[in-house]
Parts: structure tokens; C-alpha cells; sequence
């Protein structure tokens, strides 16, 4: 059986509901809202070929009032999930047969179920399927899984990659959810570019060397490691398709922490990242083709700054330890933050930018991303951390407080959650 249906990336079987969640610790009365998290569920005797590409099951969990009313699973009801629409047909793309099964993020008055080769999916509070959304009609391309809220102005950035031209557009919608803008950005060819980053008055990209393979569709993931494409990164104005390019050592990165301009007017990017035989064990493994009992290789946390004086990207590595789903303090996207968050296996990863330092927290099992939740405090660091941890056949909502990383309190979920992508804070409003 491929690996990525098995132990802790196995899917479950159904979508059930359970109320009154065991609460061990005290959840902070502050925490009134929702956590979903999106990832790979095929139904049950499927089998996608790749893990990516799994129907999206979102899990989720209401708080209120220091109780865990309820948990809720459900798949995303796309036109793939239900009516098994075909993604390239003679009609050619269908932007709408896609899995949803990567991000859940709120932007406006809408909850969007994101998957990187398609429209986002809009989705109910309660987790119900609204439909797909193209903000009007205005969307004509793909919508990328990690779009970015500037914390000052409330737009939303984000962009679309396609194996055929254009294969790259920039898009912005306002505060209010309007698209507002779109920009075809040149580069080379169908490069796979899963995260990018804002800063105040610039979008950096990352144009790495995994590309569309004609000859793969069919068998999974149609992407590939490409020697002959090279590495760069790109810094661009928010209001102009003129970017500057920076030559990097060939690497790739699925996901990037943040982004600022220091005081030089440099742009500084954090981001973790896998060299090319680390990609190539970790592309395997979730590919399941990967030795049986074969373990997955790990990226590293790095820093790039890129000097528009010189041309020159300086790179270096902050940790030697595999680490992914970087995260931080939203209201700190595209600006100059202390900290960091990250997780592996088995334990959240928080960094001092200041210091350097970095402090772990053990959390007893297989540890999902750790979202970033804001309280009251002034403090960039004040507020929790939300993941979801599994061991065995249970899985726990775990709330660590940012600071320190003492637990708070721990939700125990009536099953198993597998292993699955991202997630998100919604509070009530």
C-alpha cells in the first residue's frame, strides 16, 4: 500500500459530529471562535495516486466560553468530489474539479477552502459547501493555497501558476473582497510555486527548479526536479509586473515564514528549505513510491537577503533541524518580527530573531501545524498556538501559550485526525 495511505497520513472513513469535547487544562474564555484544518481524505477504496491530491477534508473545533462545543469533519464538496469531473477535459482546464484540500483561510466575509491548481471553495461556518468562487468572474486562473492579508491595509494578496502561458499572475483583492487587480508576471516555464511572500511595498517569488512533466500526468504528481531551470528569487513592486531577479543555489521551498525590508531597503525572507536530494526524499516519500519503512527527509529554516544595491542574495541557515509549516503573529505579515514558529515530528519549534535563540516543546506525537492565535497583549508574542498532535489511534487539539510554550490546555477529538496541511483561527466577529 502506498505510504501516503497509511499510519498517520491514513484517511478515515466518514464525516461524524461529537459535542461537548473532555477539556484538559482551562481554554482561555478569549478563545471564542473556530479552528478548521484542510488536508488529504480520499474516500474510502480510492486511491489518488499522490498524497497532494486527495479530496480536502476539513476538521473542526468550536470554543467558546472555555468549552469545546463541538468537532466536526467534513470533505469539500467539489465538482471533483461529487461528480468525479475530469480537471483537463475537451473543454479544456476546469478550475472547479479540484480537491480543496490545502488551506482553510477567511478573507472578507467569506471562509475559502484553497487548493494551489483551482478556485477556491467557499465554505459554511458549520462546514457545509457553499461552491466555488471566482469573486465575480474576475478570477480566471488558479488560486494559490497561501495568500497573504496585509495586516495594514486588509488586502489580500495572492496568485495563480499554470502549466501553460501565462504561468504566473499576480492578483489583489481590497479589504472588502473585490478583485481589484491582476498582473501576468514573466518567468521562464511551469514552474510549481506552492508560497511567496509580501513585504510593505514589494511581492517576493521564488522560481525553483520543480516543473510541469507532460509525460506524468496520470501518475500523481506531474512535477519534477529540473537541473537546466535554475533558482531565483524575485523582488517585485505591488503595483508593477518589473521584478528583480537574485540567483540562488538550487533548492526548493513549499513553505515561507515572512518576509520585511530592513533599513537598507534589502528584503530579508525566511523560509524553510529542502536541497535538491533532500526534495527528492521527501518527493517519494509522499509519493509513495519511497522503501517501505523509508523516512522522509527534512528541510531546514534559512534566510535569504536580497540587496538591490549589489544584485547579490546572501543566504544562510538558522537551524540545522528538519522543521516545516513555518509560522508567525498574522498582524506581522510582511513586516520586521522577532519570532517564528515551526514544527517537526513530534515537538513546536518557537525562534527569537533577535537572539537567535529557540526554544522546543515536546508535545507526545505526530505534531500538526501551529497556527498563531492573538490575545489581548501588545506583545507580538502574546497569544497561543494551536496544533492538532495524534499518537496512536487519538488525536488532541493542543493550545500552547506563544511566550513560552507551557501548555494550556488540550482538547481531546473523538478520532483520529490524519496528517494534513494547514489550518486557521476564525473568530467570532
Amino acid at each position: 500500500m502506498p505510504t501516503y495511505l497509511e499510519g498517520h497520513l491514513a484517511p478515515v472513513p466518514d464525516e461524524i459530529d461529537a459535542i461537548d469535547l473532555e477539556v484538559t487544562g482551562t481554554l482561555p474564555a478569549e478563545l471564542t471562535g473556530r479552528y478548521f484544518r484542510n488536508g488529504p481524505n480520499p474516500l474510502p477504496g480510492q486511491d489518488p495516486g499522490h498524497w497532494f491530491t486527495g479530496n480536502g477534508m476539513i476538521h473542526g473545533i468550536r470554543l467558546r466560553d472555555g468549552r469545546a462545543e463541538w468537532y466536526r469533519n467534513r470533505w469539500v464538496r467539489t465538482r471533483k468530489l461529487v461528480e468525479g469531473a475530469p480537471y483537463v477535459g475537451d473543454g479544456g482546464v476546469d478550475l472547479t474539479a479540484v480537491p480543496a484540500n490545502t488551506h482553510i483561510v477567511r478573507h472578507a466575509d467569506r471562509i475559502l477552502a484553497l487548493v494551489e491548481n483551482g478556485l477556491p471553495y467557499e465554505m459554511t461556518p458549520q462546514l457545509d459547501t457553499i461552491g466555488p468562487c471566482d469573486f465575480g468572474g474576475r478570477l480566471t486562473t488558479a488560486m494559490t493555497a497561501h495568500p497573504k492579508e496585509d495586516p495594514v491595509t486588509g488586502e489580500l494578496h495572492l496568485f495563480g501558476y499554470g502549466f501553460a502561458p501565462p504561468y504566473l499572475t499576480y492578483h489583489r483583492l481590497a479589504a472588502d473582497g473585490e478583485l481589484v487587480s491582476s498582473l501576468v508576471v514573466d518567468v521562464p516555464g511551469p514552474t510549481m510555486i506552492h508560497d511567496f511572500a509580501i513585504t510593505r511595498n514589494h511581492v517576493v517569488w521564488l522560481d525553483l527548479p520543480v516543473v510541469f512533466d507532460l509525460d506524468l500526468v496520470g501518475r500523481g504528481m506531474p512535477y519534477r526536479w529540473d537541473d537546466s531551470y535554475g533558482a531565483r528569487l524575485g523582488v517585485m513592486p505591488r503595483d508593477s509586473a518589473q521584478v528583480t531577479w537574485f540567483d540562488i543555489d538550487p533548492c526548493y521551498v513549499f513553505h515561507v515564514g515572512n518576509a520585511h525590508e530592513d533599513a537598507s531597503g534589502r528584503v530579508v525572507l525566511d523560509a524553510v528549505r529542502y536541497a535538491p536530494g533532500v526534495f527528492a526524499s521527501l518527493w517519494n516519500h509522499i509519493g509513495g513510491t519511497a522503501a517501505p519503512g523509508a523516512h522522509a527527509a527534512g528541510g531546514t529554516l534559512h534566510r535569504w537577503v536580497l540587496d538591490p544595491v549589489t544584485g547579490v542574495a546572501k543566504e544562510e541557515p538558522l537551524d540545522d533541524r528538519a522543521v516545516e509549516f513555518p509560522t508567525i503573529n498574522d498582524r506581522h505579515t510582511g513586516l520586521a518580527g522577532d519570532y517564528l514558529y515551526a514544527v517537526t515530528d513530534d515537538a513546536v519549534v518557537k525562534y527569537d530573531a533577535r537572539t537567535g535563540a529557540s526554544r522546543t516543546r515536546p508535545t507526545g506525537g505526530r505534531t500538526g501545524e501551529a497556527v498563531f492565535v492573538p490575545g489581548d497583549s501588545a506583545t507580538e508574542d502574546g497569544g497561543w498556538l494551536m496544533s492538532i498532535v495524534s499518537s496512536g489511534s487519538g488525536s488532541r487539539l493542543l493550545v500552547l501559550d506563544a511566550t513560552d510554550l507551557a501548555e494550556v490546555a488540550s482538547v481531546r477529538l473523538p478520532r483520529r485526525v490524519p496528517a494534513g496541511f494547514h489550518g486557521s483561527w476564525i473568530e467570532d466577529n
